[in-house]
């Protein structure tokens, strides 16, 4: 503070003019006001009439005092002490008064710690921290992993709605917040990439955990990996950990931060049943193809029972026996109530298009492949499609209609056996991402391309680890599916498999291009078996297949819907000549579309029917039929 101004200068001159109303002696509190005002950008006329001041008496105060050399500190110092004493001597104040006055508070601190800095202080002046040396200034920012920021949030959330959809705009604007939400979809429209996104941004502002439950854990990792590297691209930050703990915030070095609470992912298969301390928003994929619906539902409601929590249930549809069905429908609420309280639940399309609020309360939507396209989803050709797929694979995959698969050689109810955790169950000795994932003995099957430029039906490719012992298990480590490749590309897809795994037998079909990929692959695996389908050959096939099922000997990962659905497809046949029962995939006018259960079944078919006697597959096998 300085002194009481009463220096030669400050008092008006007397006579000629002067207005009586101008106070003589102003002091040293207008002589302050004055200086404020004056740091606020008034004009020295402003401030005379403001404060009854000849202007004479302010321009003297600006020179004598040098107003314009103050540093920028000092008029901060007066400016925050200024509000602050306003608001102290305020005698009612608000929430905000309060909130202001801690504000305001802290930054009088911090001004003080600069002006000692100023003085010849040090870097422990201006952050406390240093004083016990650069390491311990750092902890908390070492310490805090996985921080997003308002500003990263804000970056976030513009950059999906940027990317969105119709439906997907949808689901954002209307369905974000129900309590129970179950959508059926077609296949390949975004659903999984937007629920990652939207369920992250819900943890982000709400701070409610996020828990993700797939068939498997290699299913809830895709939920992983595109938070990751969404968060990755748009913010720069590599989230990590298991559960993933995202931190809410500014910076760390910004002591007046208001924390916020964490909030954590998870992302479960299997392992959902020992998930019992979870608490939060609840997503399932793929509900209609997971084995234990029940079991999971129970569990994950449970995770869910806070009434600010969220279910999210979304999937392709599977079989009407499936056991997710009966939630779709309506008939699980109407078990065990009383007529009089039984609900009826239209499910047709129409009716759920645009999504509906059920009187069980929960809120249904269909989303076909149509329904996408009509919202600007441009990155199909329904009519390509149609001609990939047989008319029951495209009602199923991208019309949202359940299958019948009571005549199916291989219903959902048997198949469901052979859906295992391949990450825990096999844990043991797979390793999936090593070059050298599995060290036991491995078969190929090969499925090719109908037609000999590549064109036509998928090609699949499998690898099958062996049983270790008579009756054990065949487990289907890996797949792929090859599209538009001419048969030299096909033949190094199996090369690469060889070269991955300690493979002793190859199974190829030579019908089409299967043909030349068996030639070129008999060059370097000369033992690589030949199999020309007929009634006879396809019979034994599936009558194995379907003994290695029906004893639980197969198992592949939970997530691979595809592989469920190709086993689902095959259902037996009559001939043309109404003599022999042939078996088929649901495919119009042709042989077959289920690529991947025949190359697992050119696998299988290595094991004798009789398990005793040793595996084949060192001879070239044809097969005809007069049919």
């Amino acid at each position: 503070m300085e002194p009481p101004d009463h220096d030669q200068g400050d008092e008006e001159p007397t006579g000629g003019g002067g207005d009586s109303n101008v106070i003589k002696f102003p002091g040293e509190l207008t002589r302050l006001k004055a200086r404020a005002l004056y740091w606020r950008h008034w004009t020295m006329q402003q401030i005379s009439e403001e404060l009854q001041v000849p202007y004479s008496t302010v321009a003297s105060w600006k020179t004598r005092h040098k107003w314009d050399e103050a540093p920028p500190i000092v008029r901060a110092q007066e400016g925050t002490l200024e509000r602050y004493l306003a608001l102290i001597d305020k005698e009612k104040k608000t929430g905000g008064d309060y909130k202001e006055i801690d504000l305001l508070g802290r930054q009088l601190e911090r001004l003080a710690r600069i002006e000692r800095y100023r003085e010849g202080g040090n870097e422990a002046d201006l952050n406390p921290k240093r004083s016990n040396g650069a390491k311990a200034a750092n902890a908390k920012k070492q310490e805090v992993k996985n921080l997003i920021t308002p500003d990263m949030a804000a970056k976030l959330r513009a950059d999906m709605e940027g990317q969105l959809h119709g439906r997907q705009k949808g689901w954002l604007l209307t369905s974000t917040n129900l309590r129970t939400r179950m959508i059926l979809k077609s296949r390949q429209i975004g659903a999984t990439w937007y629920f990652a996104r939207e369920r992250f941004l819900v943890g982000l502002e709400t701070g409610k955990n996020q828990i993700f439950i797939s068939a498997s854990r290699a299913q809830a990792n895709i939920f992983r990996n595109y938070i990751v590297q969404w968060v990755q691209k748009v913010c720069g930050v590599t989230l990590k950990g298991d559960p993933i703990v995202v931190q809410r915030g500014s910076d760390p070095e910004d002591d007046e931060a208001e924390a916020l609470e964490p909030f954590e992912l998870h992302f479960l298969g299997t392992n959902y049943r020992t998930a019992q301390g979870y608490h939060g928003d609840v997503i399932i994929d793929e509900c209609f193809w997971i084995y234990g619906f029940e079991e999971l539902f129970k569990v994950a409601s449970a995770m869910a029972t806070q009434k600010q929590y969220t279910i999210t249930l979304f999937s392709t549809p599977s079989t009407l026996a499936h056991e997710a069905y009966p939630m779709w429908c309506g008939d699980r609420y109407n078990r065990k109530r009383p007529k009089a309280d039984r609900v009826q639940i239209d499910i047709s399309h129409e009716a759920l298009k645009d999504g509906q609020l059920g009187p069980d309360g929960i809120w249904r939507q269909i989303v076909t492949i149509y329904d996408a396209i009509d919202g600007g989803f441009d990155l199909v050709d329904p009519e390509q499609l149609q001609q990939q797929y047989s008319i029951e694979e495209f009602d199923n995959l991208f019309r949202c209609i359940f299958l019948d698969d009571s005549q199916s050689m291989f219903p959902f109810a048997i198949m469901r056996r052979c859906m295992v955790d391949s990450w825990d169950a096999w844990a043991k000795d797979f390793q999936p991402y090593a070059l050298r994932p599995y060290a036991g003995e491995v078969w190929l099957g090969y499925d090719p391309n109908a037609s000999e430029n590549g064109t036509g039906d998928d090609a699949a490719l499998v690898a099958v680890a062996a049983p270790t012992k008579i009756g054990g298990k065949f487990r289907v480590l890996e797949k792929k599916r090859l599209k538009g490749l001419d048969f030299a590309a096909q033949a190094e897809a199996v090369r690469e498999f060889h070269d991955r795994y300690n493979v002793t037998k190859i199974g190829i079909d030579i019908t089409g291009a299967g043909k030349a990929v068996h030639q070129l692959v008999s060059k370097w695996f000369p033992m690589a078996h030949a199999i020309t389908y007929s009634v006879a050959t396809k019979t034994q096939m599936v009558l194995k297949a379907k003994n290695v099922i029906t004893s639980n000997r197969l198992e592949f990962d939970a997530g691979w819907l595809d592989m469920m659905q190709a086993f689902m497809a095959i259902r037996p046949e009559i001939t043309k000549g109404g003599t022999q029962v042939t078996y088929v995939a649901s495919r119009a006018g042709g042989t077959g579309h289920a690529d991947l259960a025949w190359a697992v079944m050119h696998a299988l078919a290595f094991e004798p029917l009789d398990i005793t006697e040793p595996a084949s597959g060192t001879t070239t096998v044809e097969v005809y039929d007069n049919d």
